[in-house]
């Protein structure tokens, strides 16, 4: 049921941007081992652009078998290797991770976490975020702190794990849509423009805990 070396998977990659996410990219299996594949960096279908993956970014990814059916799994890059060529290395999902039916729930969880933000005019706001991810966020937007599409932020965001442990994480995100809710209140979707694998390896963290939360319910 597994992919095999030398296989083409299709790639979509999680964003906040639905344009970016409708994307897709071909990539191949270069290697294999217990937890994970080793893949070529994608390029886009239809043309000869790569796309730069980072680590936590999370993925949606098809692949065809020998009767023709496609088989889907969603994972999420853990690391990079350098060979003769840079390889990508994505968890290995489990036997029953992988299905017939494409099902686009990645890493990202609703949690409302405090964050602190600067514009690039050095203006300062915290608000509280509406879902999370490893490849970017939601936040509500504060009235008294003006949020454009394309603006780049700084941020401070307050991580609670469930051993009562807190962390800190900072990282520079790009607004990437605004929406309207019901409520007028606006939403604001971001994603990493910048940020350090151990500082989004804190988020990656936070959000398995959330989902195994979920879970157990």
């Amino acid at each position: 049921m597994f992919p095999k070396i030398n296989e083409v998977l299709y790639i979509q990659i999680a964003s906040a941007d639905e344009k970016e996410e409708s994307k897709e990219y071909k990539s191949r299996i270069a290697d294999v081992d217990d937890n994970s594949f080793l893949i070529e960096v994608p390029m886009q279908q239809g043309s000869s652009r790569l796309k730069r993956l980072f680590f936590g970014e999370e993925l949606s990814i098809s692949y065809i078998t020998e009767d023709g059916v496609r088989h889907y799994f969603n994972t999420y890059v853990t690391g990079f290797e350098e060979d003769v060529v840079r390889l990508v290395r994505i968890r290995k999902p489990l036997p029953d991770d992988i299905t017939k039916i494409q099902r686009r729930s990645f890493l990202r969880v609703h949690a409302n976490l405090e964050m602190a933000i600067q514009g690039e005019d050095l203006t300062r706001a915290v608000g509280l975020t509406e879902d999370i991810g490893g490849g970017g966020l939601s936040i509500y937007g504060e009235p008294n702190f003006a949020i454009a599409e394309g603006q780049k932020l700084k941020c401070w965001l307050l991580i609670p794990y469930r051993n009562a442990a807190i962390e800190h994480a900072n990282f520079e995100a790009e607004v990437v849509r605004i929406k309207t809710l019901e409520t007028g209140r606006q939403l604001c979707m971001l994603k990493f423009v910048q940020i350090t694998d151990s500082e989004r390896q804190k988020i990656i963290k936070f959000c398995f805990e959330r989902q195994l939360d979920y879970r157990s319910k």
